[in-house]
């Protein structure tokens, strides 16, 4: 038996379903084929990537991007209460909310260019 075989991993897309990140695995499966999930910092296109326990994932889902520490590998997926305990989150989520301050406020536009109707 390997290094490899110990059970010191697990698939990125299980986990992300097994911790309910998303409904459906074929869901989870999308979103990391898409490219937009990092495992430490380093984008990943793989579902089958390996997820081990200390790992920081960066996962956008929505209007918001999550950034969680894995603190266990699930067995199977469970209630809600199970799957927060898989993970830790590092910082508070970054949502459009953050985007409708004033420094990102674009310039009101006023009738058409030229002053047509």
């Amino acid at each position: 038996m390997s290094g490899d075989d110990r059970g010191d991993w697990q698939r990125l897309d299980k986990w992300l379903w097994c911790a309910r990140f998303l409904r459906h695995r074929a869901d989870c499966t999308r979103l990391v084929a898409g490219g937009l999930v990092r495992i430490n910092r380093a984008p990943t296109d793989k579902p089958h990537a390996r997820l081990r326990v200390g790992d920081v994932l960066t996962v956008p889902l929505g209007h918001e991007v999550r950034v969680v520490r894995v603190l266990a590998l699930a067995p199977r997926r469970g209630p809600a209460a199970e799957a927060a305990t898989l993970y830790q989150a590092i910082d508070a989520p970054a949502s459009c909310a953050d985007a409708k301050s004033p420094a990102y406020a674009a310039p009101e536009l006023q009738g058409l260019p030229g002053g047509l109707r």
